[in-house]
Parts: structure tokens; C-alpha cells; sequence
């Protein structure tokens, strides 16, 4: 049985006990492939906070694009982070926006892999 904290020991709060619930009793090997795969993948939510905080005063919807939402950040991008209250929204709220575009992430390496 692998364990989370093995293979990633940055992670935590809801992002580590949903990948602990995605891992669950998966031999070893796949547990490995999974983390590796999900590593290169994942958005840091420092990463989200960073954009976030250059989308206020230089590009406004860099962390939606970064996080693969292009409409929200064309949106961003069009009316000055909607008048800078959705980017100030983003700044408080990195941590959510991070850990819901790792956990889309992450089903997807599941399907992928078939687990």
C-alpha cells in the first residue's frame, strides 16, 4: 500500500487525503507512476498565488490562463480582472483554484492509467 506522503511530502490539507484516496491500495509501481506523471502536472498553489498577484498589476488573468481556464482568463484579460475584484477574489482564494485544477489533474492521470 503506498503512502502520499512517500512520493510527495509538499502536499496537504483536502489535496493530500483526496490523492490518498485515489491511491488507496494501489500496488507500489502504480502508486510510483502515478506520483511521477501527477508531479509534473500539478500547479504549486504558491505558483497560483504568484500569478494571481502579477495578474493585479501586470497582466490581468495570468492565473487563469496558467490554471488552463482560457475563458475565465480572456474574460480577466478583457475587463482588468473584472474590474480587479476577481483577481483580488483569486489572491484570496489560491489555494482552492490550485487544488481544484490538481484534483481535474489528477482524474485525469486516473482514467488515463486506468486506476
Amino acid at each position: 500500500m503506498a503512502n502520499t506522503y512517500d512520493y510527495m511530502p509538499e502536499v496537504e490539507g483536502e489535496e493530500l487525503a483526496y490523492l490518498q484516496m485515489i491511491i488507496g491500495s494501489l500496488p507500489e509501481e502504480k502508486a510510483s507512476k502515478f506520483f511521477s506523471v501527477y508531479r509534473a502536472r500539478r500547479r504549486k498553489p504558491q505558483e497560483t498565488l504568484l500569478f494571481a498577484i502579477l495578474g493585479l498589476f501586470c497582466i490581468a488573468g495570468i492565473q487563469r490562463f496558467a490554471l488552463n481556464q482560457i475563458g475565465m482568463g480572456l474574460l480577466y484579460f478583457f475587463t482588468g480582472g473584472l474590474c480587479y475584484v476577481g483577481t483580488i477574489l483569486d489572491i484570496i482564494n489560491y489555494q482552492k483554484l490550485s487544488f481544484e485544477y490538481n484534483r481535474q489533474i489528477a482524474d485525469d492521470i486516473k482514467i488515463t492509467m486506468g486506476i
